[in-house]
């Protein structure tokens, strides 16, 4: 048991090691051998049992047909010494059972069968009575199948038919070596058509699984741009293909992440330089410390604080695990709150702020997570929308789902960075100017939210020439509050 257990252990380590071509010659080579074993066996069982069987059955047909004129011949001469040792008239003796079998009598040459051509004729014996030999295959077995010769009910002889299992004789080993080595011939031809295939085969899968192997090998070192070209649409061309997307992948997410850095840097540094730059002049006694430059001061502090706050929240969110405590709300008040929280700033910049409301919107959600969403909408609006603009909002039910429309005046997004929007620290404006942009957080927190709550948030051009961004969020009808 433990030699097997380490022949086994041997050959899972040469598998394991061993590379695909490899693995798929030695596969093939086992495959043809098997079934060049199993053919051979298939074939000796086949000749033993059916062709063997076959040949015994037609002597014995031909024995039976010879009785006849053994016995005649018997008759005629009154003993077996006209046949002994006469090799020539045994033949006759046998030569018209051949004759009458294949069609009537004739002078012409016997029509030999299967059975006469392998032998079947020097197989059968002449025994005398008390069975002792007069002619033919002098090595009469106990297999022998024996049939007795009757004159007037007194038996004269025996004729005895040798099978042919039981003789093999020099042309039968011929015969056997030429089939060994034929099949010797077809196996060598067998295993080296394998091989040549398995190599070609095995060029054709290996090349672009090594292809991808060196792409993942560089793309592991950094190399995110690194491409592998497609040439199948096989299994092994979708995995070049899919390579191709993790790249992409990859590529795309070193950049935000790049990009996410820079920004945060950014962001953080602006502020900062600004209370490092107020904090020296008031220590250097250009600025005094009245309620103005306090209030700058805690302006930018508040800016910090909104940042890190969104940077958390975002961070949460990514991570899963910003909580939400829902429950049945009505989104309604909530909509009507908010708007009034802002009208007043609203109508500082000289923007005109109206709702479109039903009276209810019943929503299975969290109320601060909905207030907070509602807030960065509104304050999206009121930072980029030209003074004297105007911001619409309007909601109803589509589908058991609340659709809420904001659509706000120009100046309008480009098409072409639409999609773009609801990315982190993205904003239309490339300066990065704090006066009229915040961070460029709030819409990507927006998304979180939504997401959360299984709704979706999208943007697209404002009829009123600005920026319309739909929010649908699931509605909780009044027949899942009853079962509830």
């Amino acid at each position: 048991m433990s030699i097997a257990h380490s022949i086994a252990d041997l050959s899972d380590r040469f598998f394991y090691r061993a590379n695909i071509r490899l693995k798929l010659f030695y596969a093939m080579l086992a495959l043809i051998v098997a079934l060049i074993v199993a053919i051979n066996g298939a074939s000796q069982y086949i000749f033993n049992r059916d062709f063997l069987g076959y040949l015994n059955e037609q002597a014995q047909q031909r024995m039976e047909e010879m009785m006849p004129r053994l016995e005649l011949a018997y008759r005629q001469h009154g003993s077996w010494d006209f046949i002994r040792d006469n090799p020539r008239a045994w033949f006759e003796l046998m030569r018209p059972a051949i004759v009458e079998h294949n069609g009537a009598a004739r002078s012409a040459g016997p029509t030999f069968t299967a059975s006469d051509l392998t032998g079947a004729m020097l197989r059968f014996s002449l025994l005398d009575a008390s069975r002792k030999l007069v002619i033919g295959y002098p090595n009469v077995g106990p297999d022998a199948r024996l049939r007795p010769l009757l004159q007037d009910d007194v038996i004269i002889g025996w004729v005895a038919q040798t099978p042919f299992e039981s003789v093999i004789g020099a042309i039968d080993l011929r015969f056997q070596h030429s089939q060994f080595v034929a099949q010797l011939i077809i196996a060598g031809v067998a295993v080296m058509l394998a091989a040549f295939l398995v190599v070609r085969i095995s060029g054709v899968l290996t090349r672009p699984l090594t292809r991808v192997a060196r792409a993942t090998h560089r793309l592991a070192g950094g190399d995110y741009a690194i491409r592998v070209e497609v040439e199948s649409g096989d299994e092994v061309g979708m995995l070049a293909q899919d390579f191709n997307q993790l790249a992409m992948t990859l590529e795309r997410n070193e950049k935000l992440r790049r990009e996410f850095m820079a920004d945060v840097s950014h962001e953080l540094r602006t502020p900062l330089a600004i209370l490092n730059g107020q904090l020296e002049a008031l220590e250097d006694g250009v600025l005094q410390p009245d309620a103005q430059t306090l209030r700058s001061l805690k302006s930018e502090v508040e800016h910090l604080n909104k940042l890190v706050g969104d940077l958390y929240d975002l961070s949460l969110a990514d991570a899963g695990a910003l909580t939400y405590r829902r429950a049945d709300i009505d989104l309604a008040p909530l909509l009507r709150d908010s708007a009034a929280l802002y009208r007043d700033r609203f109508s500082q910049r000289g923007m005109h702020l109206t709702c479109d409301l039903p009276a209810t919107m019943p929503v299975h959600a969290d109320a601060a997570r909905l207030q907070q969403l509602l807030s960065n909408l509104f304050e999206n609006s009121l930072r980029y929308t030209d003074a004297g603009g105007r911001l619409q909002v309007h909601a109803h039910l589509q589908q058991q789902h609340w659709r809420l429309v904001f659509d706000d005046s120009a100046p309008g997004v480009p098409p072409e960075v639409m999609a773009r929007l609801f990315e982190r620290f993205f904003r239309v404006e490339a300066s990065r100017n704090r006066a009229s942009g915040g961070a460029g957080l709030g819409l990507a927190i927006c998304r979180r939210i939504v997401d959360a709550h299984q709704g979706t948030i999208g943007a697209s051009a404002s009829p009123l020439g600005g920026l319309r961004v739909v929010v649908v969020l699931p509605a909780r009808l009044e027949d899942e509050r009853g079962s509830a």
